[in-house]
C-alpha cells in the first residue's frame, strides 16, 4: 500500500535523515502545501482574514512556545508579553523608517533580548517557581507597556500599524497579508522541523528529560536553556509582529493579556508538546472550536425552539469547550499530536493488530 514502509531501503544516511521518507507522508504534506497556497482562491475573504490568517499566525506562535515547552521542557506564562514586546517594537521600528522586513526581525531581537534577560534570572528555578517567574515577566512588561507613553501612548491608547511593503510589494489586501503570514509561518516550521536533527536540538532533549544527567554527559544545561528561551522569545516577537501588522493592524494593551498567554500555553499541551504537528492541531482547536460550538448550540436552539436564555446560551459552547478540552487530554494525554500518529501507526501495519515499534 502507498503508506507502508515496505520498499523504503536506507543505502545512505541522507535518505535516513529525510523528514517525510514515506511516499504517502511526502504526497500528505504536498497536499496540504498546496491547500494553504490556494486558500486565497477557495475561501471566501471572511473566511480567509476572520479564520485561516489568525491560525497561521497562532501556530507560529505555538510552535515558538513549543520549542520552549516541548524540546526543552521549560513552562512559560508569559508568551503574550513577549509577543507583545515584538508587536510594539516593530511597530515602532517600521514608524522610524525601517523596512517591513528589518521591522519584524528588529521586534523578534527585541522580544529575544528582553526576555533573555528575564530568563537569566528565571532559568535558575524550575518548576512552579519558573512558572511564577514567567508570570512575574508577564505582569512587569505589561506595567512598562501601559504606563510608558512613549510605547504604547498610555492605557486606552491604540497604536496604528502602517502601511508597509514586503519585498518591495504593497501589502494593503488580505490575500496579501495572508501570504505574508504563510511564508513566516513556513519559515518558522522549516527550523521547527530540523532542530531536533542539530546538536542543540539533542541537547534540549536531553535537558528535557533529565537536566542533571545532561550536565553529567558535558551538556551545559543553563547556556542550552538559556539559548532555547532566546530563540522562543524571538519566534514569539516575530510572531506578535506579524499578528500586529497582518491581522490586528492596530494594537493596544489589552491584545496581550494573561488571558492570551493562557491561550499559548493551552495550543501547546492539546495540540502535543515536543512535536511540530501540535502547534497547527493545538492552535486549530483553541481558536477555532470555541466559534464552531457557538455556532453549533445556536443553530441547535433556534431549530428546536428553545426557550433558554441568552446567558445561558452564551455559556454552554464555553462549558463544552472546557469539556471537549478535558475530553482529549483524557483519550490521550500526550495531545492531538499524538491521536494522530496512533492513527497513522495503525495504518502502517494495517491489516495486522500488532504496532509498529
Amino acid at each position: 500500500m502507498f503508506y507502508r514502509r515496505a520498499g523504503v531501503r536506507h543505502t545512505h544516511y541522507r535518505s535516513d535523515r529525510q523528514l517525510w521518507p514515506l511516499g504517502f507522508d511526502r504526497a500528505l504534506v504536498s497536499l496540504v502545501a498546496l491547500l494553504a497556497i490556494a486558500a486565497p482562491f477557495i475561501l471566501s475573504p471572511l473566511y480567509l482574514a476572520g479564520y485561516l490568517l489568525p491560525l497561521v499566525i497562532w501556530s507560529m506562535a505555538a510552535l515558538g512556545l513549543n520549542l520552549l515547552m516541548g524540546f526543552a521542557g521549560q513552562i512559560h506564562l508569559g508568551y503574550a508579553a513577549v509577543m507583545a514586546m515584538g508587536a510594539y517594537g516593530s511597530i515602532h521600528l517600521a514608524r522610524f523608517g525601517l523596512p517591513f522586513e528589518l521591522a519584524v526581525l528588529g521586534g523578534g531581537l527585541i522580544s529575544a533580548a528582553i526576555g533573555m534577560i528575564f530568563g537569566v534570572a528565571a532559568l535558575r528555578v524550575k518548576g512552579i517557581y519558573l512558572a511564577i517567574s514567567t508570570l512575574a515577566m508577564h505582569y512587569i512588561v505589561d506595567f512598562v507597556i501601559t504606563h510608558v507613553g512613549a510605547i504604547s501612548g498610555g492605557t486606552q491608547a491604540t497604536l496604528q500599524a502602517p502601511r508597509f511593503k514586503f519585498l518591495g510589494i504593497p501589502v494593503e489586501s488580505d490575500f496579501s497579508r495572508y501570504y505574508t503570514a504563510l511564508l513566516g509561518c513556513v519559515v518558522v516550521t522549516l527550523f521547527m522541523l530540523n532542530v531536533r536533527r542539530t546538536a542543540f536540538g539533542r541537547a534540549l532533549a536531553t535537558i528535557r528529560d533529565k537536566d542533571y544527567a545532561a550536565e553529567m554527559i558535558g551538556v551545559d544545561s543553563f547556556r542550552y536553556k538559556l539559548v532555547a528561551f532566546w530563540t522562543s522569545s524571538f519566534i514569539g516577537g516575530v510572531a506578535g509582529a506579524i499578528l500586529a501588522f497582518c491581522y490586528y493592524k492596530a494594537i493596544t494593551p489589552e491584545q496581550f493579556n494573561l488571558d492570551i498567554s493562557i491561550q499559548a500555553v493551552a495550543m501547546v499541551i492539546v495540540g502535543g508538546m515536543g512535536t511540530v504537528l501540535g502547534g497547527f492541531f493545538g492552535a486549530g482547536l483553541i481558536l477555532l472550536a470555541p466559534i464552531l460550538l457557538n455556532n453549533l448550540v445556536a443553530s441547535v436552539a433556534t431549530h428546536s425552539g428553545s426557550s433558554l436564555s441568552t446567558e445561558l446560551l452564551s455559556h454552554i459552547p464555553l462549558a463544552l469547550y472546557g469539556a471537549l478540552i478535558i475530553g482529549f487530554l483524557l483519550a490521550e494525554p500526550l495531545g492531538l499530536a499524538k491521536i494522530y500518529d496512533n492513527v497513522r501507526n495503525y495504518f502502517l501495519v494495517w491489516p495486522f493488530r500488532h504496532a509498529r515499534s
